[in-house]
């Protein structure tokens, strides 16, 4: 199993993201991955960078570790331009981008932004569009597309990626399971799925399992109840929340592992502190 970092670039500078980013790098951790709106969801008052800007920040600030987002909103950015963007972002990291991508999980930005469709239908099949031109787009291939939504004449870009560009894809419906199937390197299962990987598992294809989870690092046991109610002070009483010590989060992610998830994107409740990543990679990627 590997680990990465889940790190929404909000309510931090950008000289904190790079401490956690090196952070993580330090403790074993594989990548980094941050978040893409257009203002933080149920924190519209609260600053966030944009997510392609902080990531070609944090690939030039690091070494190791994967960057990307989880996920990049299809909607905010024609396939060309993003195709332009990820090519550019592999070259400069060396090969270490990710591109993480899906059709919105915050369908009420579109009208208040003025961009995309609230239609589930729409987002999901316009989707497909904008993987099957950015694939076309990085082969080199001078492409002509015509869709219900994307219309591309003569289009060519260069410079081609470095190598295969990974694509994480997440969720469980029919049509988004089949843009794994056709598209995604790896599978990103929300937790409370992943109960059902068994199940869906020969309908995407060769793509590997992932998952995002919440968690709350307890570095001893007298320190759980503070640990706690500063968990349910930013989240609430969200029992999707990991909370527990090295040990037991040893044996969580060992019951995932059997479940068949090779990746957990990890977010912690005290914003990655960068001692909580040393201990965390020490004590439990360390033991992993």
């Amino acid at each position: 199993m590997e680990f990465q970092l889940f790190l929404p670039q909000m309510r931090m500078t950008f000289d904190q993201l790079v401490e956690r980013a090196r952070a993580a790098e330090s403790a074993g951790f594989v990548g980094i991955s941050g978040m893409d709106h257009l203002a933080p969801p149920m924190a519209e008052d609260q600053p966030m960078y944009d997510a392609i800007v902080t990531t070609a920040w944090l690939a030039a600030h690091t070494e190791r570790l994967t960057v990307g987002s989880l996920v990049l909103c299809d909607a905010f950015r024609h396939p060309a331009v993003l195709a332009k963007q990820v090519v550019s972002l592999d070259h400069a990291s060396r090969g270490r981008y990710e591109l993480g991508i899906g059709w919105g999980s915050v369908p009420t930005e579109f009208p208040v932004f003025g961009i995309g469709s609230t239609e589930p239908r729409a987002r999901v099949d316009r989707l497909r569009e904008s993987l099957t031109v950015m694939r076309a787009l990085w082969a080199g291939e001078t492409v002509d597309f015509d869709g219900e939504y994307l219309h591309v004449r003569g289009a060519r870009q260069e410079p081609r990626p470095l190598a295969h560009v990974p694509v994480v894809i997440g969720g469980t419906g029919p049509k988004t399971l089949a843009l794994v199937r056709d598209f995604a390197d790896w599978w990103n299962v929300h937790t409370g799925e992943v109960g059902r990987v068994p199940e869906l598992r020969d309908r995407v294809g060769e793509a590997r399992v992932s998952i995002q989870q919440m968690v709350a690092f307890v570095p001893d046991e007298s320190e759980r109840a503070a640990v706690t109610e500063l968990t349910y002070r930013r989240f609430g009483p969200n029992t999707s929340v990991v909370i527990g010590t090295a040990p037991e989060l040893v044996d969580h992610y060992a019951s995932l592992a059997a479940q068949g998830v090779e990746r957990v994107y990890v977010w912690f409740c005290d914003f990655a502190a960068p001692d909580t990543l040393a201990a965390f990679g020490h004590e439990v990627i360390g033991h992993l």
